[in-house]
């Protein structure tokens, strides 16, 4: 006499086979390889949410740019300045993303780290703001 549980197959038989298998869209995103050290895996994601939190801050900057009106800025520049302000949090999020995914890759194929490209975009956005923010005061 067969149990009612084994009488019948799992609903994910491949998950059931392969507790740790990925799903096809998994594989094709992760691009196969073979399954980093968690800690890695984890780092790599604080990183990301890191990166999240910067362009977070870029956009409430830009909103709070728009929203509040200042004496020594016409209107015009104060809205273009939001607009660039907003733009490199939307870059530095969609980097983000991509840096993930890259480094995420190059740990399960054991290749060298990519080098980070939103580093040197955050320095630009860096340099413009402190400039900006000179020109205002001055």
């Amino acid at each position: 006499m067969t149990s009612p549980a084994s009488s019948s197959p799992p609903a994910n038989h491949q998950a059931a086979e392969h507790p740790t298998a990925r799903s096809s869209w998994e594989t094709r995103v992760l691009g196969g390889g073979e399954e980093p050290d968690p800690r890695f895996t984890l780092a790599n994601e604080r990183t990301f949410l890191a990166w999240t939190r910067t362009s977070l801050a870029f956009l409430a900057g830009g909103i709070a740019l728009a929203a509040f009106p200042l004496e020594q800025i016409s209107d015009e520049i104060r809205t273009l300045t939001a607009i660039f302000v907003v733009a490199i949090g939307l870059l530095i999020s969609g980097g983000a993303a991509m840096r993930w995914l890259r480094v995420e890759r190059a740990m399960r194929h054991k290749r060298p780290l990519p080098i980070p490209a939103i580093v040197p975009l955050l320095s630009v956005a860096a340099v413009c703001a402190c400039v900006l923010t000179i020109v205002m005061l001055f």
